[in-house]
């Protein structure tokens, strides 16, 4: 059966600090692990949401990769594209929370499986009727070697007839800004669905305002949808012909970590059910909102049935 949506990254758990304003660099306590990397958030909320999605990338053969593995599975996310590699540890991403909304992050990433992206990892048959491919620039952002295999994925799913998405997701201290916008110059191109910041608009743009960015995005590209992300204030869906601003929905917030990966997926499902890039804004808005409620990377991307409850709980207090 064909997929809905395939996404690939870096596959890791989390272990993060029990408190706020704990640091990384002195003794204290952690839990964990937690199944995360933002490619494999993406694809649980998807599949939570009912998309039938699959994720490439690679773990260890040891307990965080089982760990990883088996949330995939649990959830119906397709992993056959995910490579169990001896000799590498899953990748860890140690994390601390700060009072100011703040994160530090320790990454064992680059030398454990979660980095080895090539483009050897990915199976020409999961792109055999493919609908939308997903891709995020913190992944692109590792290494030359996950450059490669991103546009090798692009290109397959080109050749596939695919919709692309892509997320920048600018990660500074893995890409400097100015070289990352070179080396995503080709997927912006390509992306008929972009989901920047206002800021990483204007630097993958080299524009001096938000309106200027979005304008350069949209020119000679009729259909392309783009959508500023504005954390918890929302969204603004800009296409050729017309602008709206989506507010977000007001929560308490427990866990920020993959709240955008959470929107990401929250939309294109939505979009690929046919709802207008509006609506499937709003829908995504839920998904981000609900993605920040629960400890855990992935603990906070809901099902269908519970967006969908959280959606219409909000209308009647509107």
């Amino acid at each position: 059966m064909s997929l809905d949506i395939l996404t690939f990254g870096e596959a890791l758990v989390e272990v993060m600090r029990t408190g706020l304003d704990q640091p990384l660099d002195r003794p204290g306590p952690f839990v964990g692990p937690y199944p995360s990397g933002a490619p494999f958030i993406f694809a649980v909320q998807a599949a939570r949401l009912g998309a039938r999605v699959a994720a490439v990338g690679a773990v260890g053969d040891d307990a965080f990769g089982r760990c990883l593995l088996d949330q995939l599975r649990e959830d119906g996310v397709e992993t056959h594209g995910v490579h169990v590699l001896p000799g590498h540890t899953t990748g860890v991403a140690f994390v601390a929370y700060s009072s100011d909304g703040s994160r530090d992050f320790v990454f064992h990433l680059r030398h454990a499986a979660g980095g080895q992206l090539t483009p050897a990892l990915l199976d020409e048959t999961l792109f055999e009727g493919l609908k939308v491919l997903h891709l995020m620039g913190s992944t692109l952002s590792i290494h030359e070697e996950a450059l490669q295999a991103g546009q090798r994925a692009l290109a397959l799913a080109k050749a596939a007839g695919a919709r692309f998405s892509f997320d920048p997701n600018l990660r500074p201290q893995l890409m400097p800004a100015d070289q990352a916008r070179l080396a995503f110059a080709p997927f912006v191109e390509a992306a008929d669905v972009l989901l920047p910041t206002a800021e990483e608009a204007r630097l993958l743009t080299g524009q001096p305002t938000t309106e200027e960015a979005v304008a350069a995005l949209l020119a000679g590209r009729p259909e392309r949808i783009v959508i500023i992300t504005q954390g918890a204030a929302g969204c603004t869906v800009h296409q050729r012909d017309s602008t709206a601003y989506v507010p977000g929905f007001a929560v308490e917030e427990v866990d920020p970590t993959g709240a955008g990966d959470c929107f990401d997926a929250g939309f294109l499902v939505s979009w690929l059910a046919g709802q207008t890039p509006v609506e499937a804004a709003r829908f995504a808005n839920a998904c981000g909102a609900l993605a920040v409620t629960a400890q855990g990377p992935m603990a906070g991307a809901r099902r269908l049935e519970e967006v969908l409850a959280f959606v219409e709980e909000e209308k009647r207090h509107d």
